[in-house]
């Protein structure tokens, strides 16, 4: 070994040995296709991810690519206890233990926080992106404030980039391509600069035609059709007790918005159909809507990340510094109908800064610990446009007076009807100017060789400016639908949320291969601001809904933005996890139960509108597991699954003011899931075949708090094949089927109301065939 490669493994070696605190990480074993052990560092120390105590899912860099998990979403499939890729830029779909992200404006925080190289990624539009050139990917499940720079109250996604690699020159290329001229593509190159210095260069480009037809709009290209490019460049310094990585990276999503189509079931659906005679086209897989406003999830993002350590001996001092831009537009067709009924856009440009300062003990003694601080400031500007026909409005609301047209209910009252020619458009601005800061101590005492007790509070504080004006309306018909006001100025208001958040977690070894924990943890995030609707006159029960006039033309000071209060839980948890045969086999069970308090949930206002409101008290409870065993010499079996139930009461706002969905579990889980592989590696000349049979599955889900008939997504199965070799020489080539059954449907569905129907979203991919190819070189 060089005396370079000395120092970094002695410096590597110094911040694994500063480890194994209790408030660290479990895994769900799904290293899967690898028996080496995993090296995480979800609780600010990199451990074997067979010691530490919360529940955790892990994927290495290799089993990512083997896989094709193309975005970040995609972790989802394999994960126990977690759902909801929309196939979009959205992140309020997706769940963790049922808790999800209710509100989709810009005003409240995510959930289910997602994180790279332990940098905070953002919301909508700017969070998800692509994986290529991975070490690793962490999805953890329950709250999380301790582990990150902000609050994670449901869980937290967490992904880790392949580091340069001081001394070694090296890298690959791998091509994938398949039907529907699917072409995609990443490589990377570790350049060594010097003894103490490396960079890395990696690429990824991605194309794939679309297969779903709108047959509202013939003639234009199937939708669900991603297109994407990313570059990335590291620069790792490390020289004896300092290391310094230095990260930039950009990536241009050009893709289908979320698609919708109608259920064609319910009371709205039959109103449509009595009012317009409406009636949908195409097949199960297809759409058929107007999507006036287009349809587009295009975004920019360009981001620059710098992480100092530096070994104090006995300690690890580090600094993690961030800075995010993007640029985002996003368009769909929410009522999934030809009708032109509720089109969105959303136009956001947004900047982010954080930084954290923590420094973690060795843990040589009986008591090891760690402590930090983090801050961050965010801009965010958003322009907010729902768009729909006048004519189909005053048919819809007027049919019942007698009224045919918009013409026919203004000559009643005397006056003449002017068409616009681009609709009903409601248009608002919200820009939001948000910072806060937390510190936390974690510290774990070990009792005996077998026990040890972990205790850690944390204190954060975040403070939101937030102002929201909606734009003039053309339309004679006025804020008629969405919003309910106009405004000639920004009205503004700021406020701040703050909160002690404790953690107790416990961990017994009553054997060299088995560990037994449990824990208690205090979770929290911020309030915020309704995107959508003000207060007039700082009425705290009032809104403004499209039906009144007295919220036209406001003036500055005339209204407030709507606030809402923070979201709290405690989360309980107790588990195992161990090997057996030898180290052949990996196991892991994990049960909890959480309550839930102030969810904050988009709800129709009084009079209309969009609101964002805390409601309701929510149980949750379950059970999630995983084994990964070797089947002889050439096989191996990973199985996982979970076991998800809810309920939530006191959510009469949600559920149109009545008792019908109190005790129901929460909307868009699965009850049941689960996920398996079982792979072979057989040697054959200098390499060997390569296979897997992968399948996931999941049960009903209901898209809404009432469980109604006309939401649900049926149970889902799906499958898929590989099969190839790969060379001891570098170069693989696999082949792959795809949804092997050609299963069709939808990942999802939404219950709505009023005026727009239940409607499905996000159509399954079918059937693909394709191949990927790959080249590894390097020292």
């Amino acid at each position: 070994m060089s005396q370079s490669n000395l120092r970094q493994f002695s410096f590597r070696r110094a911040i694994l040995l500063t480890g194994c605190s209790a408030a660290a990480v479990m895994t769900s074993s799904a290293a899967l296709a690898q028996r080496d052990e995993i090296i995480v560092s979800a609780t600010k120390r990199d451990e074997s991810i067979q010691e530490v105590p919360l529940a955790i899912t892990a994927y290495s860099g290799d089993f990512v690519r083997d896989t094709n998990l193309d975005d970040i979403k995609d972790l989802v499939k394999f994960t126990p206890g977690v759902s909801g890729n929309s196939l979009d830029s959205f992140i309020d779909f997706l769940n963790i233990r049922g808790i999800r992200t209710n509100d989709f404006g810009v005003g409240g925080d995510p959930s289910i926080p997602l994180f790279k190289n332990g940098l905070y990624q953002g919301r909508n539009g700017a969070a998800v992106s692509s994986l290529y050139d991975m070490e690793r990917a962490e999805v953890l499940r329950g709250p999380q404030g301790f582990l990150f720079g902000r609050n994670a109250i449901g869980g937290a996604i967490s992904v880790h980039t392949a580091k340069p690699r001081i001394g070694e020159y090296g890298g690959y290329a791998e091509l994938d391509i398949g039907e529907r001229d699917r072409i995609f593509g990443e490589a990377a190159l570790n350049i060594p600069v010097n003894e103490y210095f490396a960079l890395r260069v990696s690429g990824y480009g991605a194309h794939e035609d679309g297969y779903a037809e709108n047959v509202a709009r013939p003639g234009i290209e199937k939708q669900v059709e991603p297109e994407k490019y990313a570059g990335r460049l590291s620069a790792l310094y490390s020289k004896d007790a300092f290391e310094a990585l230095f990260t930039v990276e950009y990536e241009k999503r050009m893709q289908s918005g979320a698609v919708y189509r109608a259920t064609e079931k319910g009371d709205s659906w039959d109103t449509l159909v009595d009012v317009f005679g409406l009636s949908l086209g195409g097949t199960e897989n297809d759409i058929d809507s107007d999507q006036g406003l287009g349809e587009a999830d295009n975004g920019e993002i360009l981001s620059f990340g710098l992480q100092l350590d530096y070994d104090l001996g006995g300690a690890i001092i580090s600094s993690m510094t961030g800075y995010k831009d993007h640029s985002y537009f996003y368009a769909e067709d929410f009522d999934g109908t030809p009708l032109r009924i509720n089109d969105y856009s959303q136009d956001q440009d947004g900047k982010y800064f954080e930084q954290e300062l923590r420094i973690v003990s060795d843990n040589e003694g009986p008591l090891a610990w760690y402590a930090g601080a983090s801050y961050y400031k965010e801009e965010i500007d958003v322009l907010f446009t729902q768009a729909s026909d006048e004519e189909t409005m005053c048919q819809y609301y007027l049919s019942y007076y007698g009224f045919n047209s918009c013409s026919d209910y203004f000559a009643y009252y005397y006056y003449s009807f002017t068409p616009n020619p681009e609709g009903l458009i409601e248009s608002n601005q919200v820009r939001g100017r948000y910072h806060g800061f937390a510190a936390y101590v974690d510290t774990t005492l070990r009792l005996s060789e077998q026990f040890d007790i972990g205790i850690g509070v944390r204190y954060s504080k975040d403070t939101k400016k937030f102002g929201i004006r909606a734009l003039p309306i053309d339309s004679q018909l006025g804020p008629y639908f969405a919003l309910g006001f106009t405004s000639a100025d920004f009205h503004e208001a700021e406020q701040s949320w703050d909160a002690f958040t404790p953690r107790f977690i416990a961990r017994y070894h009553p054997s060299d291969n088995v560990m037994l924990f449990a824990s208690a943890t205090r979770g929290f995030k911020a309030g915020g601001f309704g995107s959508f609707t003000v207060l007039p006159n700082g009425s705290a029960t009032t809104y403004c809904g499209p039906f009144g006039t007295e919220c036209i033309n406001l003036a500055a000071g005339d209204a407030s933005p709507d606030p809402f209060d923070p979201e709290k839980a405690w989360s309980y948890e107790a588990g195992v996890k161990g090997t057996a045969l030898g180290g052949r086999s990996r196991f892991d069970a994990n049960i909890y139960y959480y309550t839930y308090k102030d969810l904050q949930q988009t709800v129709t206002g009084t009079g209309g509108g969009i609101v964002v409101e805390n409601i309701g008290d929510v149980k949750g409870w379950g059970i999630e597991g995983s084994i990964d065993t070797d089947i002889g010499e050439y096989f191996g079996v990973l199985l996982s699954g979970s076991y998800t139930g809810s309920e939530a009461n006191n959510v009469q706002s949600i559920c149109d003011g009545t008792d019908d969905c109190e005790g129901l579990s929460l909307a868009n889980v699965p009850k049941y899931a689960g996920a398996g592989i079982l792979r072979m590696n057989i040697p054959a000349g200098a390499g060997g075949i390569y296979g897997a049979a992968e399948f996931t599955a999941q049960s009903k889900t209901y898209g809404g708090a009432a469980h109604l008939d006309e939401a649900i997504t049926p149970s889902i199965f799906d499958m898929a094949l590989r099969l190839g070799y790969k060379a001891e020489a570098g170069w693989s080539v696999i082949g792959y089927i795809e949804n092997l059954t050609d299963t069709e449907g939808f990942a999802g569905a939404e219950e709505s109301g009023g005026f727009i129907p239940a409607h499905f979203v996000g159509p399954i991919r079918p059937r693909t065939f394709g191949v990927r190819m790959s080249y590894e070189w390097g020292d």
